[in-house]
Formats: C-alpha cells, sequence, structure tokens
C-alpha cells in the first residue's frame, strides 16, 4: 500500500512540477512583445556587440555543388566579411553598413553597392551571412500560436519596411521557450513562397552575464527546385571588441 502511494504521489508531484514549469515559461513569454522576442532572436543569429564567427558553406544548385569558407566580424546591425575559400574567390569582402551594403575584390579599386538580395551561392542570398536585424528591418503585420518540431512558437509574419531589407516578407517561427528563430518562410512582394529556412542552435554565447544559444547551421532548401538546398555551418563564435576599422567603407579595398 505504501509503495503505491510512493508512486502515486511521484506521479502527481511531477504532473504538478510540469505544469508549474510549463507556466512558468508562458508567462515569461507572455510579458514579452513579439517586438522584444524578434530582436531577442536576432542576437541568436549575430546581432551582437562584437562578435566574430566562420561559416561553412555547401550547396546544391542543379546537380553542382559549390562551398565557400567566410569569416565574418560583427557589431550590432554592421558586419564584415571576408571569403576565405576557394581560391577563386578568396578575397572577395561584402560590408553591412547602416542596411547598406558593399561588394569589393581584389581587382577592384573601389567597393561597390550591392543588394542584400543578390544572390551569393545556391539558395543563400547576401544578405543571409549579415548580422540579422529583424527587428529593424521588418514590421510585425500578424501573429499566431503554431508549432515547429514538436515545439511551441509564435509565428509572425513580418513585410520588410524598404527596398534594403534582404526579403519582401517573412514567415518566421520563434520558439516560446528559448525565444530564437526556427524555421522561416521567404515570399516574393506578390506573395510566392519561393524558399525556407531552417535554423539549429548548438553554439553558445554570453550576452548581459547570461548564456545563451547562438545560431549552429541555417539549412536553405529551393521551394521551386525540390533539390536545391545550401547549408550554411557557424563555427563557435568569439566575442571581441571590433574597432572601427573594420566597417570603414574606404578601407575596403586596401
Amino acid at each position: 500500500m505504501n509503495k503505491k502511494f510512493e508512486k502515486l504521489s511521484f506521479i502527481v508531484f511531477g504532473f504538478i512540477l510540469s505544469s508549474f514549469l510549463s507556466c512558468f515559461v508562458s508567462t515569461a513569454q507572455a510579458q514579452m512583445s513579439p517586438k522584444e522576442m524578434l530582436h531577442k532572436a536576432d542576437e541568436a543569429r549575430g546581432n551582437v556587440e562584437g562578435i566574430q564567427w566562420y561559416i561553412y558553406m555547401d550547396s546544391i544548385e542543379n546537380g553542382r555543388n559549390q562551398y565557400r569558407k567566410l569569416q565574418v566580424i560583427a557589431r550590432g546591425y554592421n558586419s564584415f566579411t571576408d571569403t576565405l575559400a576557394p581560391a577563386n574567390v578568396k578575397g572577395q569582402k561584402l560590408l553591412m553598413l547602416d542596411r547598406n551594403m558593399w561588394f569589393a575584390k581584389p581587382e577592384l579599386s573601389k567597393a561597390v553597392p550591392i543588394s542584400p538580395r543578390q544572390k551569393l551561392m545556391g539558395t543563400a542570398a547576401n544578405g543571409d551571412i549579415a548580422s540579422t536585424n529583424y527587428a529593424g528591418d521588418y514590421k510585425i503585420v500578424n501573429t499566431e500560436d503554431g508549432q515547429y518540431d514538436n515545439e511551441a512558437c509564435v509565428v509572425m509574419d513580418l513585410q520588410a519596411i524598404d527596398s534594403r531589407a534582404t526579403y519582401d516578407r517573412i514567415r518566421y517561427w520563434v520558439s516560446k521557450e528559448r525565444i530564437v528563430g526556427v524555421k522561416a518562410e521567404f515570399y516574393t512582394v506578390s506573395g510566392k513562397m519561393f524558399k525556407t529556412a531552417t535554423f539549429e542552435y548548438k553554439n553558445s554565447v554570453t550576452i548581459n552575464d547570461k548564456q545563451r544559444e547562438f545560431i549552429s547551421k541555417m539549412t536553405i532548401n529551393s521551394a521551386i527546385i525540390k533539390d536545391d538546398v545550401t547549408v550554411l555551418k557557424y563555427s563557435k563564435p568569439v566575442l571581441k571588441k571590433v574597432p572601427d576599422a573594420v566597417f570603414n567603407l574606404n578601407l575596403l579595398t586596401k
């Protein structure tokens, strides 16, 4: 009788604890507005005051394999990307500065303005590798509850504020518990979905003395050509003081 009572008590305690934790998470999320959640999710994808990481890109497009190795240095919304491999594109640089993007390579004497929407490689656009600023580049036009991979999410419909944003419209799944973006659908102005992305967060970074998840992998699939896919793998990020010179446009071709 005692053993049965102990077992029942354990089950009841587990249920109460699970309910308490669930309510705690729901309450914490409820205290955060969708805009605050979006800003928090940006932090897990590069929007930090001084950080560096490497990206290893692999893509399949029309049956052709490609790869690149990039070094990214970011400070807030600004980011600098240096292409390290392969040899035929080594030395190509991208600078995202105040929502404007610039491109430079060894043969150019002057950096040229480009769009974050331009294709970088495979299904990835230039803006996909920059420090993410969805909270600043998009307005939230609608939110609803949803799920991805058995995880409760807030699904946000994001609309670009101006043409400098990488995409016109994004449908974005943000985990309620972890406050990170786990899935995205990208749409044209006309409302046609042309690619999707999923995100993993096996890296971590300390922000305001709190450790939180940081992006480790982004997989971008074409919604038009089934087999076209680009995978971005992120190294462990390193927090560092980033000097102003890194984002000096005049030094991009030096």
